[in-house]
């Protein structure tokens, strides 16, 4: 029997059960499902101790409604009684200045002040909530989760990690995650659904009315990194035929305007993309103009397919608040605005952060202690081999090290300026192909420029590394051989440092993740082998 359908004796028997094992969640879920009423019924049919239980599970929201019908001797025992007591929600002037929300939150869930908790996350913007969530142990996490009305849910998803977000979502029953769901903008509810298992997301899909679904179905079919998976529909189109006096008493028509606004979109009958109409010249023109005669025609919209990317290094370029989307054949399909532009910015430089050291940027920073070895296992083993690489190199020269005690001393130094020298030129690089300022155009010249920095530099350091190394170890022959091998190491460092983002790419490998691990193998091999090789056949 559904708990819609349950009778009074039959409500209360199953919230006692619930109290009995402990599952506070069923009553919580029960407690949504009745009205103020129905609450208050329940609460007088209840024992002391568990009115108390059962109080401190609804929801800010309906309590006030609630207060209201409940008897007042009966109100002001469960408010005074309460762990969560009005009186204790503030912290402390001093409290709220030295204590993180992260501890207060934590402080509040471990002494089952669960309204308190909820009180400092509702004070918090939708995207600094997600990052308190995240910033909390799973149990946790879940506990204040399963507390947050569906409204306010919505809002903080989509600003979740993927793995996370997903998580949380899977808890909510499928009523709530649909109730969260339709607080959320098109292109944010393309993303919950591509975060979700391929089952639930479905199930999502599914339950929307058909219109959404298909705007969903068409939106879900772009890649996620390209200008189709950044878009939203939420765009006001008017035609060119048509003149501004018309367009402005249309726009008055409209409760409110898509965020961002600062352009229409101008089409013809067919809703070909023919340019913008700015906002700016739209109110500062006569009423008897045509769009056509005041738009901006020579304003170029993105093609689905452009890549995210380069949507950023446009919306950069061009200051640009918003941007219409258009197929193929010029037909305008939506728009995307700074804010998403910001998000896609944001989530590919904690990609290239989190990739560099082998982690994913969208994992659970509290995921479980054997699925987080896991993922860093695949980093470490691939370091691993580079390690051994190096080791083989420096084994090829054993007799040299033995004979030459000053080499494995001075080993680590060649390396080191080989390392520095490479990551310099690699960084530049890796920005250069981002920002679209490196192509087979300027290669060339790119690849002389470097050479000579990495000649110059080569030499200045050689020569002091060759002095120091002469006065420590009393040997002219070590101090020239260490010099020459910091010569070419840092040659060749520059060399690949320029190279292996150019040829990572061109195997579709992102260089922000696997180059620093390949240049220093790189620097590693060659400034052993120059070193110990040149050792090898001058010293002994």
């Amino acid at each position: 029997m559904s708990e819609e359908a349950l009778s009074a004796v039959e409500l209360q028997e199953a919230v006692t059960e619930a109290l009995g094992k402990g599952k506070l969640k069923r009553v919580r879920r029960i407690l949504r499902d009745l009205t103020a009423q129905e609450a208050v019924d329940l609460l007088q049919q209840l024992d002391e101790q568990q009115q108390q239980l059962v109080w401190n599970q609804i929801g800010d929201e309906a309590e006030q409604e609630i207060l209201l019908l409940l008897d007042p001797a009966l109100a002001e025992h469960l408010l005074l009684h309460s762990n969560d007591n009005p009186d204790t929600l503030e912290p402390e002037a001093d409290e709220a200045e030295e204590v993180s929300p992260i501890a207060q939150v934590r402080e509040a869930l471990e002494g089952g002040r669960f309204k308190r908790a909820l009180k400092i996350l509702g004070k918090l913007h939708p995207a600094q909530a997600a990052g308190l969530l995240e910033a909390l142990p799973p149990s946790e996490r879940s506990s204040i989760w399963s507390r947050l009305d569906s409204a306010r849910a919505g809002r903080i998803l989509v600003h979740l990690r993927e793995e996370v977000g997903a998580g949380l979502a899977m808890e909510m029953a499928d009523g709530e995650l649909l109730d969260a769901a339709r607080q959320l903008d098109l292109d944010d509810l393309v993303d919950l659904i591509q975060a979700l298992p391929f089952g639930p997301g479905r199930q999502l899909l599914l339950s929307m009315d058909v219109k959404k679904r298909q705007q969903l179905a068409d939106m879900l079919s772009y890649p996620e990194e390209s200008a189709g998976g950044l878009m939203n529909i939420d765009h006001i189109s008017v035609r060119a035929d048509v003149r501004v006096g018309s367009v402005l008493r249309y726009l008055r028509l409209l409760e409110d305007l898509p965020d961002h606004t600062d352009k229409l979109m101008v089409v013809d009958r067919e809703n070909h993309y023919l340019g913008v109409l700015r906002l700016s010249r739209l109110v500062t023109s006569m009423a008897d103009e045509l769009v056509s005669e005041v738009m901006d025609s020579e304003f170029k919209a993105l093609d689905v397919l452009t890549s995210s990317q380069e949507v950023a290094r446009q919306f950069e370029d061009l200051d640009m608040l918003s941007a219409a989307v258009t197929s193929e054949d010029g037909v305008l399909l939506g728009r995307i605005t700074v804010d998403d532009v910001m998000d896609s910015i944001r989530e590919d430089s904690e990609r290239a952060i989190m990739g560099m050291a082998g982690l994913d940027d969208e994992a659970d920073m509290f995921a479980p202690v054997l699925t987080s070895t896991r993922r860093r296992s695949v980093w470490l083993g691939c370091n691993l081999i580079t390690a051994f690489l190096a080791a083989s190199v420096i084994g090829q020269f054993q007799g040299a090290l033995e004979q030459i005690v000053a080499l494995a001393v001075l080993m680590p130094v060649v390396a080191s300026m080989g390392g520095i020298a490479g990551s310099q030129t690699l960084t530049l690089v890796i920005r250069g192909l981002a920002l679209g300022q490196v192509d087979t155009g300027n290669l060339k010249v790119l690849l002389g420029k470097e050479l000579g920095i990495g000649t110059l530099n080569g030499l200045l350091w050689a020569v002091l590394v060759a002095g120091v190394a002469i006065l420590w170890f009393g040997s002219l022959g070590i101090g020239w051989v260490i010099g020459l091998a910091i010569l070419i190491n840092l040659v060749c460092a520059v060399l690949a440092g320029l190279l292996i983002p150019l040829i990572l790419r061109r195997f579709g490998i992102d260089p922000a993740l696997a180059g620093s691990m390949v240049l220093m193998a790189v620097t590693d091999v060659v400034g052993f082998s120059s070193f110990l090789g040149l050792a090898t056949v001058f010293l002994l």
